[in-house]
């Protein structure tokens, strides 16, 4: 393996999304996960003021979600959503596009959709905040849908488009990967989320074209890595 523990530590979107996880048990699962160097901690909204405090200091980012797991928000609520996160200490805001409009063909609307969050996101931080936008392909039948969506993001000015929610009938592929990052070109981000277990796993989606990883696994991963590390030295 090419990349040290670190690198690999900050390519992990480490998550926390499940609806029945109360603010007592996510306190305590960030404080588990506040000193691994993940690139963020991806919670759901109402915990985004816990995990500012909890990250505080750290490297680790406060991502969380807008329109999650469906999409279908009026625009002006989904940039509201974002710009009120924003305020709470949210620092990267993964979106669900519009998945309905994507498979009609409305594209000027899912375009329009994304920017309204860009712009809300934008304001709200100074231009600090990133934008991750949530494809759910498993829904887009195939990589010429889920080109045209990695384009319309793109023109919105988001900063990365991302595979799926794990709340959808499938979670990343490589072979959804590799046409996102044909779309995109190297300068826009890539997140491979949903089903996302093992190292194995990661090490694929990070080599298809994708450079984070969405994953509640996250430090089952570093610890693969370390023994699998360990094991190479041992030769």
């Amino acid at each position: 393996m090419t990349m040290d523990i670190k690198q690999l530590a900050a390519s992990i979107d480490q998550t926390l999304l499940k609806s029945t996880v109360g603010a007592r048990e996510a306190r305590e699962w960030m404080l588990k996960q506040r000193d691994a160097g993940f690139a963020s901690l991806c919670i759901s909204p109402f915990l985004v003021p816990a995990a500012a405090e909890v990250l505080s200091g750290t490297s680790t980012r406060v991502c969380t979600v807008v329109s999650f797991p469906l999409g279908y928000a009026a625009s002006v609520c989904k940039a509201d959503e974002a710009r009120r996160l924003v305020g709470l200490g949210a620092v990267e805001i993964d979106m669900v596009m519009n998945v309905a409009s994507a498979l009609d063909g409305s594209w000027d609307y899912v375009r329009a959709d994304i920017a309204e969050v860009v712009a809300a996101t934008r304001e709200a931080s100074g231009g600090a905040a990133l934008v991750k936008v949530i494809l759910e392909c498993a829904y887009l039948g195939g990589s010429t849908r889920v080109s045209l969506a990695c384009k319309a993001a793109v023109e919105a000015g988001a900063d990365f488009v991302k595979t799926s929610t794990g709340f959808g009938p499938g979670g990343a592929t490589i072979e959804d990967v590799r046409a996102m990052r044909a779309a995109v070109g190297p300068d826009i981000g890539v997140k491979a989320a949903g089903g996302v277990r093992t190292l194995d796993d990661a090490l694929a989606m990070l080599a298809a074209g994708a450079n984070r990883i969405g994953a509640s696994a996250g430090l089952e991963i570093l610890a693969e890595f370390e023994r699998a590390r360990a094991q190479e030295q041992r030769g």
